[in-house]
């Protein structure tokens, strides 16, 4: 009698020899094709403010708290401007970060640092380091610009409940410290509900879930809840986002290195 493999074997062997019927070109163009989506989804808010708590928590369980206010400004044609803001604690109040995203080429980023009353510019090659201690890297901190990967879309998964495309995003820029993402994006909305983050050695080094997502202006979805853990060091990174409002008048004068300076 012929012996039937157990369901799960079969479901495995299904998606595996769909997975390898998927032509290469055929991944890279349906994972495009994703990507660009998602972006064209979230076009078109033009201003925002918000504000943020940080929690920071180390591999024994001991956790600090910081509180950050953050605008930004939509840049037509390229990536966009943030400027963010630390009110507390005190030792770090007053401290700010400016990052200008580029569709094309490297990120722009400065950090003022009040105790040292200067500006700092992150370069290139320091994108990969730690923002402030968080989990968080500076290039975790640019804005989603389709021409900064080359991508596969690699199957269909549910997650959370969610049907959700799976696709693998690769750096363009040398200077990333990640070889890769996988990311799970849900079909019905194109919000990126979970990012692993692949280590320069190809191992797995973060992953950043985002949840209690809310919709603002009829059309966009902003995650109120962002986990960022990093299975190397034990640490992790929270940030609960509140507040958010929409066309509050920024604009291009409001992101420079000057108002760093005046960020209080």
């Amino acid at each position: 009698m012929k012996k039937l493999l157990p369901n799960w074997v079969n479901v495995a062997l299904t998606s595996a020899l769909l997975a390898l019927a998927i032509p290469a070109h055929a991944s890279a163009e349906k994972g495009l094709e994703i990507a660009k989506e998602m972006k064209a989804r979230d076009i078109g808010w033009g201003d925002s403010q918000a504000e943020m708590k940080m929690i920071l928590t180390n591999k024994q369980g001991e956790s600090s708290e910081r509180e950050i206010r953050i605008q930004s400004l939509e840049v037509q044609q390229d990536g966009d401007k943030s400027l963010s803001i630390f009110d507390s604690p005190q030792d770090v109040k007053g401290t700010a970060f400016l990052s200008f995203s580029h569709a094309v080429g490297d990120d722009e980023q400065w950090l003022f640092l009040p105790a040292l009353s200067r500006v700092k510019r992150i370069s290139s090659s320091n994108k990969s380091g730690p923002f402030m201690g968080s989990e968080f890297a500076y290039e975790d901190l640019t804005s989603f610009e389709v021409p900064k990967y080359t991508y596969n879309y690699l199957r269909d998964e549910n997650i959370n409940g969610l049907d959700a495309y799976v696709i693998e995003t690769i750096p363009v820029d040398k200077n990333s410290g990640y070889t890769r993402r996988v990311v799970w994006v849900d079909k019905a909305h194109y919000r990126v509900q979970k990012i692993e983050f692949y280590d320069r050695r190809n191992a797995l080094l973060k992953t950043l879930t985002m949840t209690d997502y809310q919709q603002y202006l009829d059309k966009y979805w902003r995650p109120l809840n962002m986990l960022m853990v990093n299975h190397q060091t034990g640490k992790k990174t929270e940030l609960n986002w509140s507040n958010f409002r929409f066309n509050t008048g920024l604009k291009d004068e409001d992101f420079n290195q000057n108002t760093l300076k005046r960020a209080r």
